[in-house]
């Protein structure tokens, strides 16, 4: 992938928490106004197949209704470029700032998280509106005055948050649809979820022993997590060129491997002693045959296709299962040019801390990665709802180790 984003976004997805702050530096290879323009307009394609109904659903707190991430990314514009730098802007309602804010201590009072699908109002014709006025201020913005570098920084970072609840509004409409007892499909072509992966091999990469730098290093947008550079020490290992098999982990499945508490880590025995359906999110074992619901509908488990919605606590488990590991974040950014990845998010077993020198940014943005640098597993790679361009293999994702609703798989290592 290449290293510098280029916002040429594409119909088609490939190779992204979705966490950000100030960029390294600013690196628009084409009119911000049309970059503006592009990414907010293919937002609004994601929603498309939606029903209404469907714009204000949140079955669990992780997932937050489409309406509200249709609101929330144009708040940030608001919130952070237009209130500041357009002269006699007026906001569209006083009441969306407490409703469309997401973690912000600084930015005011929120509506908290587990209630945003309480809110049938604003309605889905109010929040289209507002992304409306907002975009006609952003474009007066762009024709009235000239853009400095702390406005292109803003423009910048708003716009990969917004290719980021990209991902999240793909992910939380297959939750949505995903849980909906007639499980119907999101659309019936387009986004292709499973290639076709190489069951029961383990082909391995070999990465010698040695001192390597680890971080984001180029002239292009990055977030803070990926800083600084550094070198660090990798004793000599394998890591597999492909990434587990749905039919490889329903091996796991049908030798026990939910109820064998030797491959499990302490609390992830208790996490999965808990499960009703012990298999990965969307597994359905009816009439004796395995389903899966995808974006497409519910259809019969590919044995093949890459292992897809599984936590850390899984990976671990199935890995010490095979007699392997995970690698680390450090091993997989060494061998990621060897790879081919970007299909599925990857657990690493790698805790998310701060880089040596780490600092997070001034003001209301600087909350956005730093105060999440703990209790959390990195994921390395992307997956097939991660937007075109969005990526690299510097990238840090990351999530608590119980949360499976991403598109996340299994490489191993030795």
């Amino acid at each position: 992938m290449p290293k510098d984003i280029d916002y040429d976004v594409k119909k088609t997805y490939h190779r992204k928490q979705f966490c950000l702050v100030a960029p390294l530096h600013c690196n628009f290879t084409i009119m911000p106004s049309s970059s503006y323009r592009d990414i907010r307009k293919h937002t609004e394609e994601l929603c498309r197949p939606l029903q209404t109904e469907d714009y204000v659903v949140q079955p669990i707190v992780d997932v937050s209704p489409p309406k509200w991430h249709l609101g929330h990314t144009t708040w940030f514009f608001e919130t952070f470029i237009l209130k500041d730098h357009l002269k006699g802007y007026q906001v569209f309602n006083e009441n969306f700032n407490y409703v469309f804010n997401s973690y912000y201590e600084s930015v005011g009072a929120r509506v908290i998280r587990t209630n945003r699908g309480n809110l049938s109002r604003p309605t889905v014709d109010e929040v289209y509106q507002y992304r409306q006025y907002v975009d006609a201020a952003m474009e007066e913005l762009f024709e009235d005055i000239e853009l400095t570098a702390s406005i292109t920084d803003l423009l910048q970072i708003g716009l990969n948050h917004e290719q980021q609840h990209q991902e999240l509004l793909l992910t939380d409409i297959k939750y949505i649809l995903g849980h909906n007892p007639l499980f119907p499909p999101y659309q019936t072509k387009g986004l292709i979820e499973n290639r076709t992966g190489a069951p029961g091999t383990f082909a391995t990469i070999s990465i010698p022993e040695g001192l390597y730098e680890i971080g984001y290093k180029g002239e292009g947008f990055c977030f803070d997590n990926e800083l600084n550079a550094h070198v660090v020490f990798l004793n000599e290992f394998l890591i597999s060129q492909n990434l587990i098999t749905n039919g490889e982990y329903l091996e796991f499945i049908n030798h026990g491997g939910y109820s064998n508490f030797k491959h499990w880590h302490s609390e992830g025995w208790e996490w999965a002693k808990n499960q009703l359906n012990p298999a990965p999110l969307y597994w359905h074992f009816i009439e004796g045959e395995w389903l899966h619901y995808t974006l497409q509908g519910l259809k019969p488990l590919e044995l093949d296709a890459p292992l897809c919605h599984i936590n850390y606590y899984e990976a671990h488990a199935f890995a010490d299962w095979r007699g392997k590991r995970l690698p680390t974040e450090f091993e997989w950014e060494v061998a990621a040019d060897q790879l081919g990845w970007g299909e599925r998010w990857e657990w690493t077993e790698s805790a998310y801390l701060p880089y040596p020198g780490y600092k997070k940014a001034e003001g209301a943005l600087g909350e956005y990665n730093g105060k999440f640098m703990v209790n959390q597993m990195v994921l390395r790679g992307g997956s097939v709802a991660t937007p075109a361009n969005h990526s690299r293999k510097t990238y840090r994702n990351f999530f608590h180790p119980n949360l499976k609703w991403q598109f996340t798989g299994i490489r191993l290592a030795e």
